[in-house]
C-alpha cells in the first residue's frame, strides 16, 4: 500500500517540475518580430509561434535574465508531533494526558507559477506516546498495557506540492496587495526512524524495538494545511498542521510483528490498521532568495493590468470641439462648416451647406418649386407649367381591354373559388354598360395562380369566366356577345410566380383573376 501511495504521488510531482522549467521547442531567431536586447524569440520552422507558447511572436525562453519576480525559497521551523491513529498514541493516553514531542523540519521551496510550487523537505523529529512519558519509571502497581510508553526519533525526506489557494480563489476587484496567504501541502518521500518501548515486557528498560532505514520499504504519505503571513519582500512566517501517514505498523514502538497473528509485545494489539499515524502541528519561516522586487507567490497577476488602467485614466483629457463656435447656428461648428453665412432657418447637410433638393440653385429656404427645378429669377419655379402628354388612342381590333374610365376591367377572386365578391359587383356594372354601348363581341377570359395541379386550375379557370359572363347575361348582356375561355395557370399575370411560393400573396391574388378580351 506504501508503495502505491508514494508512486502515485511521483508520478503527479516529477512531471509538473520538469515539464515546467523545460523547454523542448526549437528556439531560432524571428525574422519577422522585434525582440530587445537580442534575445531570440520562440518559434517553430516556419516562423510562427510554436503550440507550447501563448501564441505571442515575442516569446523569450525562460531564463534567469528576463524572469521579474523572485521563485526560490529556503524554509525552515519547528514543530510538535502528536500520535493520533495507532496502538500508543500521544493525545489522550490512558491517564487522559497528551505527550508531546519535537520536530524541526528544513526545505528548498520552488514556485513554478504563482498558485504552485515544489518543496524538497527534511523532517528530524522525536515522538512520544503511552501511557506515561517514557522518561519516567513504569508506574507502581501498573500491570500489562498500562505498563507501556514509547517514544519514536524518525528522520523524513519528502518532495511536498504548494498550492497557493489565496492566488486562486483571490477575487478580481481586490486591488490592494494582500500579505496573508491560505496554501495546501501534499506529497511523500522516505522514512527512516527507531521506535523505543519501556513496559513490562522490557524489564522497566527502554529498549530498541524497531529501526528502518530510508529505502523502498519505509515510503510515506503527508498532507496538510498552512497559513502565511508576508513580514517583508524577503520574510514569511508559517504555520502548518500536517496529517503524515507513516504505513508502517511498528512506528509507535509496540512492537516488530513477529508472524502468525503474534507481535514482540501485546503492546501492538490494540489496533487493527497497518500505519501508525500522526499529526505534526508547526511554526516556520520563509526566506525568500532573489533581487526582485516580490516573490512569484505574492503576485497578483491582476495587479499590472489595474497599474495600467490607472495611468491611462491620467492620461485622458477631455476634447475640446466647436473650438471657433457656430456663428451662422446652423448646428454645424465652423470648425468643419463649408458655408458660414447659411440664411436662418435654412435645413443643412453634414458639411452646413443649406440643402437644394432640385438643384436649380434657389436653396429650398427660398425655393417656391422644391421639388421642379426653376430659374433663379422666377423664385426656382419653372417659367411655364409643363403639359401633360396626350395617352395615346387605344388601336381597335383583338387585344386585352383595359380597365380605364368606362371601359372593361377584369376582377380578382379569393383562392379556390369561383364566387363573385360583393366588391367586385360595381366592375361588373361597369362591364355591362360598357358591352352594350358598342357592337363589339369579347372573350371572357377566367385564370388561376400556380398551386394545385394543372387539370384542377383549368376546370377553376373555366368555372370563374362562366360565373362572370352568367353574371354579364344576367343584367343584360346579350349571350351572343360573350365567350367563356378558361386557360388555368398558361397564362399568369405574373409569370415568375410559378411555383406560388416565389410570390408575395397580392402577386398570386391577381393571377387569379378574370379578365376581357376582343373578339
Amino acid at each position: 500500500m506504501k508503495l502505491n501511495l508514494v508512486i502515485a504521488t511521483i508520478a503527479i510531482a516529477l512531471p509538473l517540475a520538469v515539464f515546467a522549467q523545460t523547454d523542448s521547442t526549437t528556439v531560432v531567431k524571428s525574422q519577422t518580430a522585434t525582440v530587445t536586447d537580442s534575445i531570440p524569440a520562440v518559434l517553430n520552422r516556419e516562423g510562427y509561434p510554436n503550440t507550447f507558447s501563448s501564441g505571442s511572436a515575442n516569446i523569450y525562453p525562460f531564463t534567469n535574465k528576463v524572469k521579474r519576480f523572485n521563485d526560490w525559497a529556503i524554509s525552515a521551523g519547528v514543530g510538535v508531533p502528536l500520535l493520533q491513529s495507532s496502538d500508543l498514541t500521544s493525545i489522550k493516553n490512558g491517564n487522559g494526558k497528551n505527550l508531546y514531542g519535537y520536530s524541526a523540519y528544513l526545505s528548498v521551496d520552488k514556485a513554478i507559477t504563482h498558485a504552485f510550487g515544489l518543496k524538497l523537505q527534511y523532517d528530524k523529529g522525536e515522538t512520544k506516546q503511552g501511557w506515561y512519558n517514557i522518561k519516567n519509571d513504569v508506574p507502581d502497581g501498573a500491570a500489562g498495557r498500562s505498563t507501556v510508553a514509547g517514544k519514536t526519533q524518525y528522520d523524513a525526506i519528502s518532495i511536498i506540492g504548494d498550492i497557493n489557494f489565496s492566488n486562486i480563489l483571490r477575487r478580481v476587484d481586490n486591488k490592494s496587495p494582500f500579505r496573508w496567504a491560505f496554501h495546501g501541502y501534499f506529497g511523500g518521500g522516505m522514512l527512516s526512524y527507531k521506535a523505543y518501548q519501556k513496559s513490562e515486557y522490557t524489564g522497566g528498560e527502554q529498549t530498541l524495538m524497531t529501526k528502518e532505514k530510508f529505502g523502498i520499504s519505509s515510503l510515506f504519505m503527508q498532507a496538510g494545511t498552512g497559513v502565511k503571513y508576508k513580514v517583508s519582500k524577503s520574510l514569511d512566517i508559517e504555520g502548518r498542521l500536517m496529517y503524515v501517514v507513516s504505513g508502517d505498523d511498528e512506528f509507535d514502538g509496540g512492537g516488530d510483528y513477529l508472524g502468525d497473528g503474534n507481535y514482540a509485545t501485546p503492546a501492538n494489539k490494540t489496533e487493527e490498521q497497518i500505519s501508525d499515524n500522526f499529526f505534526n502541528v508547526s511554526v516556520g519561516v520563509t526566506l525568500n532568495i532573489g533581487k526582485h522586487q516580490s516573490h512569484l507567490f505574492w503576485h497578483d497577476p491582476l495587479q499590472e493590468i489595474y497599474y495600467k488602467l490607472d495611468v491611462l485614466t491620467d492620461k485622458i483629457q477631455d476634447v475640446e470641439v466647436c473650438k471657433q463656435g457656430d456663428n451662422d447656428n446652423d448646428g454645424v461648428c465652423d470648425d468643419w462648416d463649408r458655408q458660414l453665412d447659411t440664411p436662418p432657418g435654412a435645413r443643412v447637410d453634414g458639411a452646413g451647406v443649406a440643402l437644394d433638393a432640385d438643384l436649380d440653385g434657389v436653396i429650398d429656404l427660398f425655393d417656391l418649386c422644391v421639388t421642379v427645378p426653376g430659374p433663379v429669377e422666377n423664385n426656382g419655379c419653372p417659367l411655364t407649367p409643363p403639359t401633360p402628354p396626350t395617352p395615346p388612342e387605344p388601336t381597335p381590333g383583338p387585344g386585352v381591354v383595359i380597365g380605364t374610365g368606362t371601359e372593361l376591367e377584369g376582377i380578382e377572386f379569393d383562392f379556390d373559388s369561383d364566387r363573385i365578391l360583393p366588391s367586385n359587383t360595381p366592375i361588373l356594372d361597369n362591364a355591362v354598360t360598357f358591352i352594350n354601348s358598342t357592337d363589339g363581341s369579347y372573350r371572357v377570359i377566367g385564370g388561376t395562380d400556380a398551386k394545385g395541379s394543372d387539370a384542377y386550375n383549368q376546370k377553376l379557370s373555366e368555372r370563374r369566366a362562366n360565373s362572370v359572363r352568367s353574371f354579364l347575361i344576367k343584367n343584360g348582356v346579350q349571350s351572343s356577345k360573350l365567350e367563356a375561355i378558361g386557360r388555368g395557370e398558361k397564362d399568369l399575370k405574373y409569370p415568375e410566380c410559378n411555383p406560388a411560393e416565389k410570390c408575395e400573396e397580392w402577386k398570386n391574388r391577381a393571377n387569379r383573376r378574370v379578365y376581357f378580351e376582343t373578339k
